[in-house]
């Protein structure tokens, strides 16, 4: 446990949000970005914003790949499930998220559809083998980390020839959606004015934290590759301050125990072997962001669950009282939505942001109480 335990002194932690408040000029706002929701779940669980000064803020993006995907995603495993009639097995999470008139894959379970939870694309192998008579396909979501397993169990059933195994692909990529955010910001009136982001760790130890270089090269956009622990944090936080303070914009990595510059080629000539980029992807929140996901190559069109069961993407909208659009793009924060904490609560989730324990609605709603109740 040393690379956890070490990362989780308080004392040290708090020393490092001295140095935070110390280096902070008065005179001025920091807004940081962190774009994964593992950040997020971080910054609520150990009241790390609450040892933050006031002029410097963090501000969560759409880093939680389950918040980010889109309701009409989740109506092609419906259809899979109630219309195909095909095993479909996902993540857990998955099967929690709000689609359209808030019905779920867990409510498509209740009417009869056979979807099924799996810890791992190798899990729902054993269900196609298991299975022989039946259509099973893997519901796969995620972003870079998540992506080399669902390559490995595709390969394994070429290898062993399962003819009744597909993959209904919704990876996506966190490098194009930091640039939608960034380039769109000028388009919308809330959007926040940035100063520097906190890069994603899981993500990073698979890409590599060279593929943010772009951002501070052509946004001048100072970037913190940061571990998922609240010393790992509070010190990526301080990096920040001390980029701007100095009118740098570098790439950083703070997370140095886990990731390099170049990232695991392993896993990256994984992915690459069995998808290709679309064309263009549709992201809660965010809208069509060009070259953001994945799709199986050409040469694995037998195992493309949309190819096999020629299934149709539809665009349907979020409820309109949910604010989860607008979390996930830094415009507003939970307890600006009118149904945080009433209606919408993890028990009974409205919007995508309130399902995944990193969802910005959930770890908001979970630990405010824990530090209100802290500061009495």
């Amino acid at each position: 446990m040393k690379w956890v335990d070490d990362f989780r002194v308080p004392e040290e932690v708090r020393a490092l949000a001295d140095a935070v408040r110390a280096e902070a000029d008065p005179a001025r706002e920091y807004r940081f970005m962190e774009f994964c929701g593992g950040h997020t779940h971080v910054l609520s669980r150990w009241g790390l914003t609450g040892l933050l000064p006031d002029n410097v803020r963090m501000i969560h993006g759409p880093g939680c790949p389950v918040c980010v995907l889109p309701v009409g995603r989740i109506e092609m495993a419906a259809e899979l499930a109630l219309e195909k009639k095909a095993i479909v097995c996902t993540y857990a999470d998955t099967l929690r998220v709000p689609a359209k008139k808030g019905r779920s894959l867990l409510a498509v379970k209740a009417e009869g559809g056979d979807v099924r939870p799996v810890y791992s694309p190798v899990d729902a192998l054993k269900v196609a083998r298991d299975n022989p008579d039946r259509e099973v396909v893997f519901f796969a979501i995620g972003f870079e980390t998540t992506t080399p397993p669902t390559a490995v169990a595709l390969l394994r059933a070429k290898e062993e020839g399962l003819k009744n195994f597909t993959v209904l692909s919704s990876h996506v990529l966190t490098p194009p959606a930091m640039r939608h955010i960034l380039t769109t910001a000028p388009e919308r009136p809330d959007a926040p004015k940035l100063d520097g982001l906190v890069g994603p760790a899981h993500v990073s130890v698979v890409t590599g934290w060279g593929v943010y270089r772009p951002f501070a090269e052509e946004f001048h956009m100072p970037v913190v590759v940061a571990g998922f622990e609240p010393a790992d944090m509070m010190l990526a936080i301080r990096m920040l301050v001390a980029q701007v303070n100095k009118g740098r914009a570098e790439v950083e990595n703070e997370f140095t125990r886990a990731v390099t510059e170049e990232g695991n080629r392993t896993a990256q000539a994984l992915t690459q072997k069995v998808f290709t980029l679309r064309d263009t992807f549709e992201w809660r929140g965010l809208g069509s962001v060009p070259h953001s996901a994945l799709k199986l190559r050409d040469e694995w069109a037998d195992f493309d669950a949309e190819k096999r069961f020629t299934l149709r993407e539809r665009r349907i909208a979020d409820h309109k009282d949910c604010a989860c659009g607008a979390i996930l793009r830094g415009e507003k924060s939970p307890g600006q939505c009118p149904l945080f904490g009433t209606v919408c609560t993890p028990a009974h989730p409205i919007g995508a942001c309130m399902v995944s324990s990193e969802g910005a609605c959930a770890a908001e709603l979970r630990y405010a109480p824990r530090r209100q109740e802290n500061t009495k």
